[in-house]
């Protein structure tokens, strides 16, 4: 269903498609944990986030060959032979348009000091004009599509929505990427005693034999992540060893605190059946407006021997194995979370994963009942298959996946590089080489 001409057309309509649901029950809390939307640029983070408490379900993908894949990561060359796809829904009527800015930013995710001039083709505002209703739904819901335009320059990217008006909605990050230098990537043993079978290490190597680097030491910078993700990421101010002759710089990784714990495979839960229970189901309501769904039971893998099993590096997607059209006919549902523990954690425990946008949200933390000796917690999801850990919140604010999951050498996880350059004199850390690989593939 095309965007109607007006947005008096937008609300009617809406009005119209509500009237069918009655005794649906309101909709409530947010992708992030957030409570309302703000117009103030303090108030925006430079990270994934959701500001208004009515938005959910935020995708932000690479589009191939007119196939979208929404597990791709939002990561694209400059030539942008396969753009971005924005798509998130919003749980009411829209008020006002909805519209797209951009902010480039350094290695640290800080603003650079570019002018959207010099990273945008155009006017550095988007009206997003792909808006439909859900169709057939127990919970309606708008759901948002955005093709993010072409930029000038490669870097980090925040993509920020907002209303007109200043409400502000949700803010995405993603990465443009040249390819000046080349990347290998060399899985490797970690070395040592200790926990070197919970951990896994790569080496790798920058060839810059084309590309002049005058001062590599200091003008290149290099970022690790593992699965796409930013909350753990490594970052490298310098190489290991520079092999002028080879142009090439060397990144061996000695120390503990450079390699990566390697966890395990995630857990699975698959709602996109109505009538069937899906992996991770243990049983559904289907007599409540929104449907419930209560997934199995955990427990914790730490002491487990590692076993291999396919999962999708912690991602979700969205589907309705009934209606088809997962953007307009996937149905939200409540879905309970459950967790044995014979006795507390060390700390807050939550819900962790591409769901919580890789961070701690008070969205999805449990509540452990001593006398169950069970975690629980409820969040509001769309159908689809999502993959989860059970994480502990440290000391350091940070989570912890190992306290219920364990870690394994063994565990196939994705890997990235990305290769950061700020030319001399200039304001903008460029991407100049990006490279990714699979840890332990499983064939």
């Amino acid at each position: 269903m095309p965007l109607p001409t007006s947005w008096k057309q937008v609300l009617l309509t809406f009005a119209v498609a509500a009237t069918s649901f009655t005794g649906c029950v309101p909709v409530e809390g947010t992708g992030s944990g957030s409570t309302g939307g703000s117009s103030s640029s303090a108030d925006l983070r430079y990270e994934d986030a959701v500001y208004a408490a009515d938005v959910k379900s935020v995708q932000l993908y690479s589009r191939s060959y007119s196939v979208g894949d929404v597990l791709a990561p939002p990561v694209v060359s400059l030539e942008q032979s396969s753009p971005l796809i924005l798509e998130f829904d919003r749980m009411s009527a829209p008020r006002a348009r909805a519209l797209v800015k951009l902010q480039h930013c350094d290695i640290n995710w800080r603003p650079s000091q570019l002018q959207p001039l010099q990273f945008v083709q155009d006017y550095n505002e988007f009206f997003i004009m792909e808006v439909e209703p859900s169709a057939g739904t127990k919970v309606p819901y708008w759901h948002y599509r955005f093709q993010v335009p072409r930029v000038k320059l490669s870097g980090n990217y925040l993509l920020e929505v907002t209303e007109e008006g200043g409400n502000r909605l949700l803010s995405r990050r993603f990465v443009v990427f040249e390819e000046q230098v080349n990347v290998a990537l060399r899985p490797v043993a970690t070395p040592g005693a200790g926990d070197r079978n919970a951990r896994q290490q790569l080496d790798f190597n920058v060839f810059y034999a084309s590309y002049p680097l005058v001062n590599p030491a200091q003008e290149i910078k290099v970022v690790l992540r593992q699965n796409h993700r930013w909350d753990n990421a490594k970052y490298f101010n310098r190489p290991t060893y520079i092999q002028e002759a080879q142009r090439r710089l060397e990144y061996q990784l000695f120390e503990p605190e450079q390699t990566f714990f390697g966890l395990n495979e995630f857990r699975a839960l698959d709602t996109r059946s109505e009538r069937f229970s899906g992996i991770g189901v243990e049983r559904r309501d289907n007599s409540t407006s929104p449907d419930r769904v209560y997934a199995l039971t955990g427990k914790s893998r730490a002491q487990q021997v590692y076993s291999t099993q396919p999962d999708a590096n912690g991602k979700f997607l969205f589907g309705s194995r009934e209606y088809g059209n997962a953007p307009l006919n996937a149905d939200y549902q409540q879905v309970t979370f459950q967790l044995f523990s014979p006795e507390p954690a060390p700390g807050p425990v939550y819900v962790f994963g591409g769901l919580s946008d890789w961070q701690l949200q008070e969205l999805f933390k449990l509540t452990y009942d001593p006398e169950k000796q069970l975690y629980t917690g409820t969040a509001l999801l769309k159908q689809g298959y999502y993959n989860y850990y059970f994480a502990v919140k440290g000391a350091s604010g940070q989570a912890d996946a190992r306290y219920f999951e364990g870690s394994h050498f063994g565990t196939e996880n994705v890997y990235d590089v990305l290769v950061y350059y700020r030319p001399p004199g200039t304001r903008a850390d460029l991407i100049i080489g990006y490279s990714t690989i699979t840890f332990n593939p499983q064939r």
